[in-house]
């Protein structure tokens, strides 16, 4: 972007160097705009090969990290029961912080994140920044151009067989904090925020369907998991604007299911938006009338796997003063939103969310603000 590149640069800074770190460093090193002057880690030397590997001048600890007078934005990619810890001592040494997604594993934990904030006068963001990329962006735009009318309902579908037989340790999936709708959730529940607008209220049934589950991936191989969390999750949501939504993200079916990633249904069309964990296409539409879909060309930039794009976003914000996208008020709707079903589903009754997400109006990225 114009003024990212010939504005100071934004120091960034790293915590937490584990699998998710490769893809944000790659991108995060080749962006205008913004330098990556260090990386942290409970394991310094994970931290040390992160840097070695994409350039990083600076690799030490955590509290090196946070003292860093250098460092503006702090990435925080620990893993989720780690979230809010990291973001709070990161906000109280006067940095500002971008989170992988979830905003934080509790609800309550969420909101102190922000209430730090705001009482620092930081900025918060997190990803997914999934809707930020070309594909989403897209359908968004298709949504404000009238092609599909008022959207009137939607339906998610994020159906898999679980982690263990593929990640190499899958045992926290199934912890607190887990679970498909904390995994996966988070995409689907942005994407359909930033297309159709704040949730009012949700409506929810959850199940746990195998107690225990049996390691297939290696290294871990035979080892048991005790499941702690709800791996079927199912509900309902009412959208503010009016809209109604099916969403269910499951860890339970084995023999595989053929549904759509997400489809929005309107007025005077339908759209099938793409898989919200990627940033690319496609993108299909079928007008009213029409016997088929079509599928629309993505022409807007960041298809490719992007992520670290919420965290430039943001780094223009603190740049030009204009509101960064992947924010932690987004997140923390999407956070208690996520909540909102194992409540409902607990307690048997629907939930009114107390939250509000930001107006997400406007084209994130086109060529023409490169």
């Amino acid at each position: 972007m114009k003024q990212a590149a010939e504005a100071k640069h934004v120091k960034i800074g790293i915590i937490g160097c584990g699998n998710i770190s490769a893809i944000y460093c790659k991108n995060l090193t080749s962006l205008p705009g913004i330098e990556v002057t260090a990386c942290a880690d409970l394991d310094v030397e994970k931290a040390r090969s992160r840097a070695v590997e994409y350039g990083i001048p600076k690799a030490c600890s955590v509290e090196e990290l946070l003292a860093d007078p250098e460092v503006q934005i702090v990435v925080n990619l620990t893993i989720p029961a780690a979230h809010a810890d990291v973001c709070l001592q990161a906000l109280e040494a006067g940095k500002h912080v971008y989170v992988e997604k979830p905003l934080a594993v509790s609800l309550e934990d969420g909101k102190r994140i922000m209430e730090t904030a705001e009482r620092r006068r930081l900025l918060v963001g997190s990803a997914p920044d999934t809707f930020l990329g070309g594909g989403i962006q897209t359908c968004k735009a298709l949504i404000e151009a009238g092609e599909i009318g008022e959207p009137l309902s939607c339906v998610a579908f994020m159906m898999s067989r679980g982690h263990e037989h593929w990640h190499p340790a899958p045992e926290f999936y199934y912890q607190a904090g887990g679970g498909p709708m904390f995994d996966m959730g988070p995409y689907y529940l942005t994407a359909l925020i930033a297309l159709i607008g704040p949730i009012a209220e949700v409506s929810g049934m959850t199940r746990v369907s195998f107690p225990e589950r049996t390691i297939t991936s290696e290294p871990k191989r035979g080892q048991k998991i005790q499941v702690d969390v709800p791996t079927h999750v199912t509900g309902l949501l009412r959208f503010e604007g009016g809209a109604v939504g099916t969403i269910i993200t499951s860890f339970d079916i084995p023999g595989g299911a053929q549904l759509p990633r997400i489809e929005i249904y309107g007025s005077e069309g339908s759209l099938s938006v793409p898989d919200p964990n990627t940033f690319g296409g496609p993108v299909l539409l079928r007008k009213k009338g029409q016997t088929e879909w079509t599928e629309i060309a993505v022409e807007r930039p960041f298809t490719e796997n992007s992520r670290g794009l919420g965290v430039w976003d943001m780094a223009r914000s603190l740049q030009d003063g204009s509101k960064h996208r992947a924010s932690g008020a987004l997140a923390l709707h999407v956070l208690e939103a996520m909540h909102a079903f194992h409540f409902s589903s607990d307690r048997g009754a629907v939930y009114t969310m107390t939250t509000k997400a930001p107006e997400l109006l406007g084209d994130a990225f086109s060529k023409a603000s490169m």
